[in-house]
């Protein structure tokens, strides 16, 4: 495999493909929609079953860091257990 995968808790949030500059994150699907819309260009649901779980495609090139940034905490956030989410809920950093 090609790609780096992030996980917690042996849960994967988010995977890399550096030869790419791609990032794959896991979103709710509220998330994924909030993410996604608004007109930002290099972030959008994968084209297939998997994007209708929560699966969002970043082209790293594309997009602000501030927006990744983001976008990664709540995936992060996601697939965490509460416990650790809730350290990088506003107001906990």
């Amino acid at each position: 495999f090609e790609k780096i995968s992030f996980r917690v808790k042996k849960k994967i949030f988010a995977t890399y493909d550096e030869r790419l500059k791609r990032a794959t994150i896991k979103l709710s699907e509220i998330d994924q929609s909030v993410f996604c819309s608004g007109g930002q260009r290099g972030i959008s649901p994968l084209d297939n079953k998997w994007g209708k779980q929560g699966w969002t495609l970043i082209e790293m090139e594309k997009v602000h860091q501030a927006l990744f940034k983001d976008a990664l905490t709540t995936a992060y956030c996601t697939v965490a257990p509460q416990r650790l989410a809730e350290l990088l809920r506003p107001g906990n950093l």
